[in-house]
């Protein structure tokens, strides 16, 4: 059988984006089979085993892979005072060797044609590329303006020596095609480039751009110019950008009103 393997984060948001990208991919190939793997939250993230079940009786194709093995953190990083993506990143970065392994399960009866996975998940594209061969994308969950900047956070490394927060609030950042942004007003965990934080999303960022391909969860005539920054190689400095597929939004749908998310429309 044909299938394409997906890996999102713990953090519902992401989960319920890559989940909906499961379903969208059946709708262009109703053979295929879609494998999620699925890490264990390094905190209470609620009780989503509804949700999964909700999804597996009405798309059976959606296969939830919930057997990777539990990941014990060091003791130094403490669940109580750890930033909750730090713990995230340290996790799916333990959980590597798990998912080499459900690759190579999932391989010894279907031949998985991409690997899908969260940008949290960018250090886990040496497992699928470089130890099983399979091509691999990044799923960016949130707007081209935010991976526009995402993106451009290694030419922010390399040219601007300061911590973000240490600039002149009054001399605001550019990024090609976005609007000026004062250094203070940019994401929490780009502005100390001594933060764990900062450093895993550096390096989340570097392993994006080098992956086989790039999908947002937006609409391109949504966002236009960041879209087509990103497109034309303006964000990634270093080398060629892989191809962007903008493919959303997608969201979890629900019963409403007729009068209801009238923008969606």
């Amino acid at each position: 059988m044909e299938a394409i393997v997906l890996y999102p984060t713990t953090a519902i948001g992401h989960l319920i984006a890559m989940v909906e990208l499961g379903k969208l991919l059946l709708t262009s190939k109703p053979s295929l089979s879609i494998h999620i793997l699925m890490t264990t939250a390094p905190y209470d993230a609620g009780d989503t085993a509804p949700y999964f079940a909700a999804v597996s009786a009405s798309t059976p194709s959606i296969a939830f892979h919930n057997n990777l093995p539990l990941i014990s953190l060091p003791p130094e990083l403490s669940t109580a005072s750890a930033h909750v993506e730090n713990l995230i990143f340290e996790v799916l970065n333990l959980s590597k060797p798990n998912v080499s392994q459900a690759l190579l399960f999932i391989s010894q009866t279907h031949t998985i044609h991409a690997f899908v996975i969260d940008f949290f998940c960018g250090s886990t594209l040496a497992v699928s590329a470089d130890d099983h061969h399979i091509p691999s994308y990044i799923f960016f969950t949130s707007a081209a303006a935010a991976l526009a900047l995402f993106l451009y956070l290694p030419t922010f490394h390399e040219t601007i020596p300061k911590s973000l927060k240490d600039l002149n609030n009054n001399a605001p950042l550019h990024v090609p095609r976005l609007p000026p942004i004062p250094p203070l007003d940019m994401p929490k965990h780009y502005l100390d480039r001594h933060d764990k934080a900062y450093k895993y999303f550096l390096e989340s960022s570097i392993h994006t751009s080098r992956s086989n391909g790039i999908i947002v969860n937006t609409f391109e005539p949504l966002e236009p110019r960041a879209a087509k920054a990103i497109e034309t190689g303006l964000c990634i400095t270093s080398h060629s950008t892989p191809p962007i597929y903008c493919i959303g939004p997608l969201i979890l749908t629900r019963e409403k009103k007729d009068s209801e998310f009238e923008c969606l429309k």
